[in-house]
């Protein structure tokens, strides 16, 4: 059985948020069954977790034996074995995986800044004089993207890949800086609206409950 670290409890803001969020749907997309091991306050920094994540983060992957952490080396391994995520054409497997990396190099790190600011520091003078900047180069990074999407429904086309799960991932970190560019609100609507997406919300979301 596959199983999925998690943590047994995080802030409201989190909620809906937290990475395990993105192999949880990937496993949906591919009808992989799955279970949490959900992690109390603390036990990330334990010796026997960090010997499995060194950074003391979730998710990590189970299976077998094999142990896998970072979310895009996760789904990508997931999507191995799934057509429904990875296309089986050689080429469009490269696409599909290429905005994978996008999505994690080119955009994340830049929402994330912005986010950052506005979840934990909003109110330290440095942060005011921070924001605008960093609103302005993920603006930019938004735009390209935006451009590279025009009209389509996913970023290859008709056809959803783990590309769109991880970009549609990380554009939702920060809706007011998505919802500027009206195709890509609408792609995270249309992204998230799948019903794999729907059910690993609410088992992120059940999980939290349960803990409580």
């Amino acid at each position: 059985m596959i199983t999925i670290s998690a943590f047994e409890w995080v802030p409201d803001f989190a909620r809906g948020q937290v990475r395990d969020l993105r192999p949880r749907w990937a496993l949906e997309e591919a009808g992989l069954p799955y279970q949490t091991r959900l992690l109390k306050m603390g036990e990330q920094d334990t010796a026997e977790y960090r010997a499995l994540q060194p950074f003391g983060q979730v998710p990590i992957f189970q299976e077998d034996g094999v142990t896998l952490f970072e979310t895009g080396a996760i789904v990508l391994h997931i999507g191995e074995r799934s057509e429904a995520l990875l296309p089986k054409d050689p080429v469009a497997r490269a696409h599909a995986t290429q905005w994978v990396i996008a999505a994690l190099n080119s955009i994340e790190p830049f929402v994330l800044q912005v986010a950052l600011i506005d979840l934990f520091y909003k109110d330290e003078e440095w942060a005011k004089l921070r924001r605008p900047g960093a609103a302005e180069f993920a603006q930019k990074r938004l735009t390209g993207l935006a451009n590279a999407l025009g009209d389509k429904a996913y970023l290859d086309g008709e056809r959803f890949t783990v590309g769109d799960l991880m970009m549609s991932s990380v554009l939702r970190i920060l809706p007011a800086l998505t919802n500027e560019h009206a195709n890509l609100k609408a792609y995270v609507e249309r992204c998230t609206a799948r019903p794999a997406f729907q059910r690993a919300l609410a088992a992120q979301l059940e999980d939290f409950k349960d803990a409580a």
